[in-house]
């Protein structure tokens, strides 16, 4: 049977490849998009903050959770359920993610392979429009700018911090970043979400399992694995 699921697992990646993944795709394009210019984003928005007065420095950690939750919903809801006019979220993450990357075969084998990784632009635009926007709107003209501008700032090195999570977790897993000890902790509750029986009822926040504890959703089995050598 393992022989069988390595096979499908294969076919799958293959064909994703030739079908999904345009010819002209560059997966240092890619981390740039990703990483430059979420940096980039990041640095305007703090450039933005003007005598930030203690109390607006709250906005920080609630932004964190609130960005915790949009994770936690996002990935329950849309990602692994389909609705109407977010049938493109859900298949690039149910119907593609979760075939690639199964429990069992977790660790990308070619640099391209990024592209079922990383966010694509239409994904982003999806949780900064919708969960980050209106709230930065909403803020601006109920309490302050610098409030307004801490949120957003919170939630892109958020959104930074959960690409390079779950970079690490579909690493190798003998990899540097891998093996470090919260990533491989993290990494494991990953690897039960991507069991296919079980995707659509455990383990929906990526990084911190704050709201998967809190809704009862959170899953871990067994410790994971030692360390490897």
């Amino acid at each position: 049977m393992s022989g069988q699921t390595d096979e499908r697992v294969e076919a799958f990646r293959a064909r994703y490849r030739a079908e999904e993944i345009p010819r002209g795709y560059r997966p240092w394009a890619h981390l740039l998009f990703t990483f430059g210019g979420g940096s980039a984003a990041l640095v305007a928005c703090l450039w933005q903050l003007d005598a930030v007065r203690p109390l607006e420095w709250l906005t920080v950690p609630l932004a964190f959770l609130y960005a915790n939750l949009a994770e936690y919903l996002g990935h329950r809801f849309p990602m692994h359920r389909p609705f109407p006019g977010l049938g493109l979220i859900y298949k690039r993450h149910a119907g593609q993610h979760h075939r690639f990357f199964t429990h069992q075969h977790m660790a990308f084998g070619q640099p391209v392979d990024l592209r079922a990784v990383l966010f694509p632009p239409p994904l982003v635009i999806f949780f900064f429009g919708g969960f980050g926007l209106p709230v930065w709107w909403l803020l601006d003209w109920a309490v302050s700018a610098n409030v307004a501008w801490l949120f957003i700032a919170t939630g892109l090195a958020y959104y930074l911090n959960y690409e390079v999570l779950h970079y690490a977790y579909h690493l190798p897993p003998d990899a540097w970043l891998a093996r470090r000890g919260l990533i491989r902790r993290l990494r494991w509750l990953h690897e039960l979400h991507h069991d296919p029986a079980r995707m659509a009822r455990i383990n929906f926040n990526i990084s911190y399992p704050i709201f998967d504890r809190l809704f009862g959703t959170l899953e871990r089995d067994r410790e994971p694995a030692p360390r490897p050598r």
